[in-house]
């Protein structure tokens, strides 16, 4: 055989043994849609969980929706909240404020997870109280890109919204209609099991983005599976396949019934929160961590995981498995219906949610021009506040 035949079959060979693995491992391992996520078992080995700091004075017997306002000294001024207080029972809790020991009221035990810290504290100090009408979650900005308006402004859209006509689907809807900068679009992003996800992340080292999405299939499985001895049979998988991806709405607002809030216990939210403090080298709340099942210690890794996370918490799933009397307890989760009732058509969205109806313009399921633009960068100019307050 001949020199130069012999080496192509060597590279023939190679570049098939090549593209046999990158099939092998981007193979799915079930057929399975249906996962076991239903229930949060992450379980913390601290010895101290923080006490109660949270409470919103005057909430219980409310007949208005909870605002709640997850905000930090940076987001400036907090009057624009005060317009709405006709409509929403506003809760506002200022996430670097310094802790009031002598004080139950709208602190949280740290700065962390981004929102999801002051969210997760007012689910669990509150939980018996939370509105028959709901509940309403907000970042304390008041202009900011992701608010789904031309001006981008929060105050317009949240006197706007009809909440009741927001939670008759699932009980349960994200306040973005537009699929931008969202996880939505099947082209925005490859699946976060995916072996392209896993290889960017390590090329891409400080992009959150990308290590947030290669970490979201372990997060899922530590705080759902724990370990794994409370796992229900036939519940489904716990971690995401290599094309299986979480759809979902960018940038964790939100609106959600009280009946899918109590569909967990309130442990299963301060198991959530734990997950969130033990895995933070400086919180000062724990003194032993579970820091292999623990949240990431880069907080905006941490805090986009849970961004994916609120969806799949508070959709209405199924009908409850009577065998499990766990208020989180059904048979599973199945994640193409899921997909689906996260990202509703944008002209369906704006019409229920707005009252923005008969669009026109909508020439994609996630877009309708004229109702939102992404602003170059991802950043409103420095006198946005200035000029349009």
């Amino acid at each position: 055989m001949r020199r130069r035949t012999r080496r192509s079959l060597v590279n023939i060979a190679f570049f098939a043994s090549a593209l046999f693995l990158i099939i092998y491992l981007n193979r799915d391992p079930s057929n399975s849609k249906t996962f076991a996520w239903t229930t949060i078992r992450y379980k913390t080995t601290s010895t101290t969980l923080p006490k109660t700091h949270g409470t919103c004075p005057g909430l219980a017997g409310s007949s208005k929706p909870a605002l709640v306002v997850a905000r930090v000294a940076g987001d400036g001024d907090s009057n624009w909240l005060e317009a709405l207080t006709d409509l929403y029972h506003v809760c506002i809790y200022t996430a670097d404020a310094p802790v009031d020991p002598l004080s139950t009221h709208l602190q949280v035990p740290a700065n962390r997870g981004h929102e999801a810290m002051a969210y997760l504290t007012f689910l669990i100090d509150n939980y018996a109280n939370i509105p028959v009408a709901g509940a309403g979650f907000v970042h304390g900005a008041r202009w900011a890109w992701h608010n789904d308006a031309l001006d981008y402004d929060n105050a317009a859209l949240l006197a706007a919204l009809n909440v009741s006509a927001a939670l008759a689907l699932s009980g349960y809807h994200n306040l973005r209609c537009d699929w931008s900068a969202s996880m939505c679009s099947p082209s925005g992003a490859p699946p976060q099991g995916s072996l392209e996800t896993s290889v960017n992340a390590m090329l891409e080292p400080w992009n959150a983005r990308v290590v947030s999405d290669a970490a979201l299939p372990g997060a899922l499985a530590a705080l759902f599976g724990g370990d794994g001895s409370g796992l229900p049979k036939g519940g489904g998988r716990l971690l995401l396949g290599r094309t299986d991806a979480v759809r979902a709405q960018c940038c964790a607002q939100f609106v959600v019934a009280r009946d899918r809030v109590w569909q967990h216990s309130r442990d299963e939210y301060v198991a959530l929160r734990q997950w969130l403090l033990d895995g933070s080298s400086d919180s000062g709340v724990n003194e032993h961590s579970q820091s292999g099942n623990a949240a990431p210690r880069d907080d905006r890794v941490a805090g986009r995981i849970l961004s994916y996370l609120w969806h799949i918490l508070f959709m209405q799933q199924g009908e409850s498995n009577a065998q499990n009397s766990s208020p989180g307890a059904y048979d599973g989760i199945d994640l193409e219906r899921l997909n689906t009732l996260a990202c509703p058509r944008a002209d369906d969205c704006y019409c229920r949610l707005y009252g923005r109806c008969h669009l026109e313009g909508c020439d994609s399921p996630g877009r309708c021009h004229g109702q939102y633009l992404l602003p170059p960068d991802f950043r409103l100019p420095d006198d946005w506040t200035v000029t349009h307050s």
